[in-house]
């Protein structure tokens, strides 16, 4: 197994002491499994936590800082973390305006995010949640009832950060995050398996000159397989089942994301490739971002995400944003 690690059961913990030695901005519970803004609790303003399972870095603890999360709980690799983590991140970040949980669609992270919302609102905290579910490559699957939550999580996050940021009440922050998510839709793209530090060996088997279409961020399985298909190709068939089901009358922001593997040399001229589909079928692009932000440990591919925007969402996705994954803006 080749692996940057000491030994599998300390992979969570080494990267979280490693996260708090790079960014003393944020506080990091280690033990805990928690990533909190240290200027937390903001006054006035709503606190915004998700979480899940750890190996979809940067998602969800380098997207915390100003302009985006208040917090982010860490579940062991492509597990749920627990309702005990997701209610201390609510009690540390909570000003009195309350708490949106971003949660994606993979049935832990429902579950553990319902019961946290609860127990959290048993010690006095008033919770809003949104349900993140934007892939449009298959309706359940090993891990979700109904569709999963992949790049449009960094949508809500980002909109529904700055519009707290803003000091707006929960419920129009919630609602932002949910219009958000509907404007959303995803479709990933797999060129090797994903090997977790766990087993040592890929989860699935794909072999030699294949790719999975549809493919979830777990490695859990897509559409179809074919023989290996150019980046023209791939973005023709992304590009157009996102489309196909979004519909967008107006423009979007376009997210080219590495699944954790994929060199910036391949994605930005998979980007290329995505423009031009996105030209062809005369859909305006506001925003373009390309890297790897959702990702999948090791695994070589891609994923296309696409927002449609109005001038308040976009806005907000261009108001300033300052974690250890995205920033811009003064």
């Amino acid at each position: 197994m080749r692996m940057l690690i000491n030994v599998p059961e300390t992979v969570v913990a080494d990267a979280l002491r490693g996260m708090a030695a790079a960014h003393p901005e944020l506080t990091v519970d280690v033990e805990g499994r928690l990533v909190v803004r240290r200027d937390a609790p903001v006054a006035g303003q709503v606190g915004l936590v998700s979480g899940g399972g750890s190996g979809h870095e940067p998602l969800h603890a380098g997207f915390v800082g100003p302009g985006m999360l208040s917090a982010a709980c860490a579940g062991e690799v492509f597990t749920s973390p627990v309702p005990d983590q997701m209610v201390r991140a609510a009690m540390a970040v909570d000003s009195g305006a309350g708490v949106l949980f971003v949660v994606k669609n993979y049935t832990g992270d429902v579950l553990n995010f319902a019961m946290a919302a609860e127990l959290a609102e048993d010690e006095g905290v008033q919770v809003a949640q949104v349900l993140v579910d934007d892939d449009v490559a298959v309706v359940d699957s090993s891990f979700t009832a109904g569709r999963r939550g992949t790049g449009a999580t960094l949508f809500v996050e980002k909109i529904a950060g700055a519009l707290a940021g803003e000091g707006a009440p929960l419920e129009r922050v919630a609602a932002t995050a949910r219009r958000v998510n509907e404007s959303s839709r995803s479709f990933g793209v797999a060129l090797s398996a994903v090997t977790t530090p766990a087993k040592g060996s890929p989860t699935f088997d794909l072999p030699p000159g294949e790719l999975e279409l549809g493919i979830g961020i777990h490695g859990e399985p897509g559409r179809e397989r074919r023989p290996m298909m150019t980046s023209g190709e791939i973005a023709d068939f992304s590009v157009n089942a996102v489309l196909d089901d979004l519909r967008p009358d107006g423009p979007v922001i376009a997210l080219v994301n590495g699944m954790g593997a994929t060199p910036l040399l391949e994605l930005y001229g998979f980007n290329a490739e995505v423009q031009r589909v996105l030209t062809e079928r005369r859909v305006p692009v506001a925003r373009t971002l390309v890297g790897n932000y959702v990702t999948s440990l090791d695994m070589a591919g891609c994923s296309v995400t696409l927002c449609q925007v109005d001038e308040e969402m976009l806005r907000l996705w261009d108001a300033p944003v300052r974690t250890p994954a995205l920033r811009w803006g003064r």
